[in-house]
């Protein structure tokens, strides 16, 4: 194969696993963000356990695709890891303090305690959700770099508008993924408290949504020149509408399982409405376009990208194997026994 056709399957690819860890690890930071509103502790502890054996086999996904952009982007990696240098330190803590806050919650049992790392990990799983959507709404509009491809911006651009508003969005799209994914695993009284819990998120995201979409066709049209260029593209706008539109129906009806696919079907779809956006570009220079960073001149060499192209090859059907035995394990409604959080 070519270079040209190596640089374009490695972008496919890092799409396709930073969108495995968006729709994996996105359920179970809404969990997080939502588990304090119920008040009884039976009750957290069973929205816990619903995300207790999997959550950390789901960051599995955001290692694997920063590791896979280490070795086919190393330029676009050292410009990320520069600029979002504070972002990345602080979700890295909200991560750890989030597997820290689910372990220590039950060391002892007094409310204020539980209480206590319960808010904690609700804080942490918002924390991590926020910066998350940060980082991609800053990656959306572009950093100012210079000749040499680095990061000459301030913390203030990084936490400008527009990044805030994808952040506010992120949150909504999240808690909206947990929330659809609890439906499936609780039952009873908390089932019901729960799937009440759909349409109020649903509502959030699609009004945020909507507004995110508003401000990026009128301040950010290079984002959907693409689409206005080939009328092909605009299949995946109508896509990412009806997998949205198609989960109250599903919950309607009562078919949770058809729900929490159209959830991650609209995360699936929103990553490749901002893909078709962003390309070529993986960090576009609005201060100069001619020094953006591109799949073109920021990838490593063909023998490079071949050799990590026969690794994922080998890898990521490794991964998901891993990933469905262990949804599969683990499938069911929530029980608490004696290993429980």
């Amino acid at each position: 194969m070519s270079l040209e056709v190596d640089q374009i399957i490695w972008f496919v690819l890092l799409g396709v696993l930073f969108t495995g860890y968006a729709i994996l690890d996105g359920f179970d930071l809404g969990v997080g963000i939502l588990h304090v509103f119920v008040k009884d502790d039976l009750d957290r502890r069973l929205l816990i356990n619903s995300i207790g054996p999997i959550w950390d086999g789901n960051e599995v996904w955001l290692v694997t695709g920063g590791g896979a952009m280490f070795a086919a982007f190393p330029y676009v990696y050292a410009t990320l890891f520069s600029g979002f240098y504070l972002v990345f330190m602080g979700l890295l803590a909200a991560l750890i303090f989030r597997a820290v806050s689910i372990e220590f919650r039950s060391k002892l049992v007094s409310p204020v305690w539980r209480s206590t790392w319960d808010w904690a990990f609700a804080l942490s799983s918002l924390l991590a959700a926020v910066l998350l959507g940060a980082f991609v709404g800053n990656l959306a509009i572009g950093l100012p770099l210079d000749a040499k491809g680095d990061y000459i911006g301030g913390l203030l651009h990084l936490v400008s508008p527009y990044p805030l508003l994808v952040s506010i969005t992120t949150v909504a799209l999240f808690t909206m993924h947990g929330s659809i994914y609890l439906v499936l695993r609780t039952e009873g009284e908390l089932h019901a408290r729960v799937k009440g819990w759909v349409q109020h998120t649903i509502t959030f995201f699609i009004i945020t949504a909507v507004t995110t979409a508003l401000v990026t066709l009128v301040y950010y049209p290079r984002l959907t020149s693409a689409f206005r260029h080939n009328a092909g593209f605009f299949v995946f706008p109508v896509l990412l509408m009806l997998a949205v539109a198609d989960v109250p129906r599903e919950i309607a009806r009562g078919k949770y399982h058809r729900a929490f696919l159209a959830s991650c079907l609209s995360i699936a779809f929103l990553l490749v409405v901002l893909s078709v956006g962003l390309f070529p570009n993986l960090v576009y220079a609005p201060n100069h376009p001619d020094w953006s960073l591109s799949i073109f001149n920021s990838s490593s060499t063909l023998i490079t990208l071949n050799f990590m192209l026969v690794a994922a090859i080998v890898g990521i059907p490794v991964v998901l194997t891993y990933t469905i035995y262990i949804y599969w394990v683990f499938r069911g409604k929530v029980r608490l026994g004696s290993h429980s959080y």
